[in-house]
């Protein structure tokens, strides 16, 4: 029995999905159902429940008591390789690492690059999700870190904080507010907005200074995607609160006009979270150093 096989089990656990288990382990998703076969006939133990014409996974007695077992062999032999390039002080191995799409595709690209450029032998394993889910994936293990704006404290987490990001307004370019260098939350009021949907953090914030504001915008359209949003505001469905460094292309381009808010308030944090009970591997520890601009 090969420790592959092992990963393989537990992230078919972990992602709840044959498919997605194959792609992060670059095999077919009949080759996922073979390896788990030679689990089942190797233990003599049915680990998974068989559910006709449906491919959920749901884990036996027996498959929870392995999958449990399994994640400590595998932390074993992720620490015996990561004590083995500590011996000559080699940065390598896997980073995963969840995050939220607005963090992931417009702050991290030349973090990812910088990270690569000193440490070749490293790799970083980006995956991007919703909020909910990379606080899932790490609490579970299922990733290394996670990245998250308005990271909120949490027991077992630890947060670094990295830069804040300043939160603007866009609008289409032919826009009443295109020409102004600043606008006051008050001048908001009754305007067409584009929002992010009600559990996105960032949503949360707005809908907090609005509220101490006293100021009712008028709801266009709900996105969880910042990019859907980019273009909604771009074809003049209303406008839209979002982080700077996402919409900087977009005004070099000229297809959105980008206002600064007149408040001081208007600011995103953003912060990697790890699970506190677990040692971060050396390559983890660099990335966070190299993300938080910080010695660890």
């Amino acid at each position: 029995m090969h420790i592959e096989t092992l990963k393989v089990f537990c992230d078919l656990v972990d992602l709840e999905s044959f498919s997605l288990a194959a792609e992060r382990n670059f095999i077919t998703q009949s080759a996922v159902s073979q390896q788990i076969r030679t689990l089942e006939e190797r233990f003599k133990r049915r680990l998974l429940e068989r559910i006709r014409g449906r491919r959920e996974v749901k884990l036996t007695p027996a498959g929870d008591v392995f999958y449990e077992e399994s994640k400590k062999v595998l932390a074993a032999y992720d620490q015996l390789q990561e004590n083995l390039r500590g011996v000559v002080g080699k940065i390598g191995g896997t980073v995963k690492v969840a995050t939220v799409y607005s963090v992931g595709l417009h702050e991290l690209p030349d973090k990812v690059r910088e990270f690569m450029t000193k440490f070749p032998a490293a790799k970083i394993d980006l995956e991007y999700s919703r909020t909910t889910r990379v606080v899932r994936d790490v609490l579970n293990g299922t990733v290394e870190l996670g990245i998250l704006a308005f990271p909120e404290p949490r027991r077992g987490l630890t947060i670094t904080p990295m830069a804040d990001d300043r939160l603007v307004l866009i609008a289409p370019p032919e826009h009443n507010f295109a020409e102004k260098k600043k606008v006051k939350v008050t001048e908001l009021q009754g305007q067409d907005f584009v929002l992010f949907e009600r559990d996105v953090p960032t949503r949360k914030a707005m809908d907090k200074i609005f509220k101490t504001n006293k100021i009712e915008v008028k709801k266009v359209a709900e996105f969880d995607n910042i990019e859907t949003i980019k273009r909604a505001v771009e074809v003049g469905f209303g406008i839209a609160i979002v982080p700077e460094s996402a919409v900087v292309e977009s005004k070099k381009a000229g297809t959105l006009a980008v206002i600064q808010m007149a408040e001081k308030y208007w600011i995103r944090s953003v912060g990697v979270i790890h699970r506190t009970d677990r040692s971060l591997s050396l390559a983890a520890k660099k990335f966070v150093e190299l993300l938080g601009n910080r010695d660890y």
